[in-house]
């Protein structure tokens, strides 16, 4: 029952997340003339060429679609398989609900539609990621390579999206492509900042209770540390202090399990920018 009802919240949070992207791509994208990142972005500039060299108007999701089969079949095979199914109905229902719903014209200058544009792009594109799902094209890309590495590869993918963009700048004009980069950039930094799974933390814990953190270390993270005996200059006394590296993103959960146990725990947390060694994380189901 109670994972039934898990899956229904990720399935909320995949809806939210397609439908905040239609509506972004339908307001603030297509008022600013801008050229979203991915294979949003390379749908976007498909239609386009059809439009302006052929004169055909084609609908969102031929396009969108059919670029997303391919990683699809990727993230089936070697990430998880409720994971890819997540992912591909955040596929259909944001290229539904930007062919079915309406934009809103809430304001036409570029660089407001551009940063605010970029915001709501990366909520987006966040809720799903936090929903154990993607909102498809190089999101599958950035995950398949990051759950093989144990790294973040969106500022990678940020590259990517610069040398699309300069296509679409060579074939539509520099300025509607050197605002597209802002707006990825926006998008990439709101990402970087709300989604931390492939972001570790170290921690250093000084508890008089070893034994019931390490267990909780274990439950929470699937993670263990190591023990450290060392004495306190103040007091004199022999300290217990844990050492541990885990993903950011359960950081929280696990500074709350710990001050639950051991409410006189002293916990230093660090940023890890660099880990060798080998680092276990939980798959994506």
């Amino acid at each position: 029952m109670k994972n039934n009802f898990r899956i229904f919240i990720r399935f909320l949070l995949v809806t939210a997340g397609a439908m905040l992207m239609a509506l972004n791509i339908n307001s603030f994208v297509h008022a600013a003339g801008l050229l979203p990142g991915g294979f949003t972005g390379i749908t976007l500039l498909l239609q386009e060429i059809f439009l302006k060299y052929a004169h055909i108007q084609l609908p969102f999701t031929l396009f969108y679609w059919g670029l997303n089969i391919v990683p699809a079949l990727l993230c089936f095979r070697y990430v998880g398989k409720r994971f890819t199914l997540l992912s591909l109905w955040a596929i259909v229902a944001s290229g539904l609900f930007t062919d079915l719903l309406p934009g809103f014209d809430l304001t036409n200058e570029v660089m407001l539609c551009t940063i605010f544009g970029g915001i709501i792009n990366g909520i987006a594109v966040s809720l799903c990621l936090l929903a154990g799902a993607t909102s498809g094209g190089t999101d599958f890309i950035s995950i398949f390579i990051s759950e093989k590495t144990g790294r973040s590869i969106w500022n990678y993918i940020f590259i990517f999206n610069v040398l699309v963009l300069a296509v679409f700048g060579l074939l539509f004009g520099w300025n509607r492509a050197l605002y597209s980069i802002i707006f990825q950039f926006v998008s990439t930094q709101i990402l970087n900042t709300l989604y931390k799974r492939y972001q570790k933390s170290t921690l250093l814990i000084i508890t008089e209770k070893p034994d019931e953190i390490v267990q909780i270390i274990r439950e929470v993270t699937g993670h263990d540390a190591t023990l450290f005996t060392g004495k306190g200059c103040y007091q004199g006394a022999e300290r217990k202090m844990l050492y541990t590296v885990v993903s950011s993103d359960e950081e929280d959960k696990l500074l709350r399990s710990i001050k639950k146990t051991d409410p006189a725990a002293f916990v230093n947390i660090l940023q890890t920018k660099m880990l060798k060694g080998n680092f276990i994380m939980k798959k994506q189901d």
